[in-house]
């Protein structure tokens, strides 16, 4: 589904991916680690085409990624949650997710503006999609609720929410764990696990949380000073030296 070939990614005089390559099949959980600062959160962003890349080539399904202009990523099948919360705090958890189905929308301006028949059917159509992923998710309580003043776990749900609601084929979760207690870290791998199933979709994911991403991936890249130093299975990766080496250091 995805294969990623030397790429390279520089601001200024900094490197923050030096030559990566992987690939991703279809219906597989990838795990991405490293540091802070290893160029996990620049991948993505080149993935979804808010960084442009300086060397290297990234192929999804077989077409050119890279040539694809930004606003074309989500109706490729490609969707993504962020390291800090990109939802909107003044609307409401159901507009929010709605978000996330704006390339599936077919009329244009006008027609919208217009408030046609067609128009208004479209919108009842996606609203009850929107509705179906927040009952999945546990999330139909709040549906009417403003983002702003929500506990941080429901607002990571939340966001995964508007990326499921796009039909995606390839989501990219970056940090999706991050600030949650044991409890809803152990809920939300078992969330993602079904989702995976559910939806057929394919997962990258970056985390810090080992006990996380170790246990729910199937395989797993390292990287360190935005080179790929360690990829295979989660047992092997975690025994490697060198990734031992970048966690922990070494000693004098």
């Amino acid at each position: 589904m995805l294969e990623v070939h030397e790429l390279t990614v520089r601001f200024g005089g900094i490197t923050a991916l030096d030559g990566v390559g992987f690939s991703v099949q279809h219906g597989e959980m990838v795990g991405l680690i490293g540091p802070n600062g290893a160029g996990k959160t620049t991948l993505f962003n080149c993935l979804t085409r808010r960084y442009d890349a300086d060397g290297g080539t990234v192929r999804y399904e077989g077409g050119n990624l890279l040539a694809v202009p930004p606003h074309a990523i989500a109706a490729l099948g490609i969707a993504r949650t962020f390291q800090n919360l990109g939802l909107f705090p003044r609307m409401s958890v159901r507009d929010n997710v709605l978000v996330g189905a704006h390339h599936r929308g077919e009329a244009g301006f006008l027609r919208a503006g217009l408030g046609l028949p067609r128009v208004r059917a479209e919108e009842r159509r996606l609203r009850a999609e929107a509705d179906r992923v927040l009952e999945r998710l546990g999330l139909a309580e709040v549906a009417g609720h403003l983002a702003a003043g929500l506990p941080f776990g429901t607002l990571k749900r939340v966001e995964l929410a508007r990326a499921l609601v796009g039909r995606p084929k390839l989501l990219l979760l970056d940090e999706p764990v991050n600030g949650l207690n044991s409890a809803e870290v152990e809920e939300f791998a078992g969330t993602l696990r079904a989702i995976r199933d559910e939806f057929d979709v394919t997962v990258v994911v970056v985390e810090h949380h080992m006990g996380f991403v170790m246990g729910i991936c199937e395989r797993i890249v390292c990287l360190d000073f935005g080179r790929k130093i360690a990829e295979g299975p989660p047992a092997e990766v975690q025994r490697d030296p060198g990734v031992i080496a970048a966690y922990l250091g070494t000693s004098a």
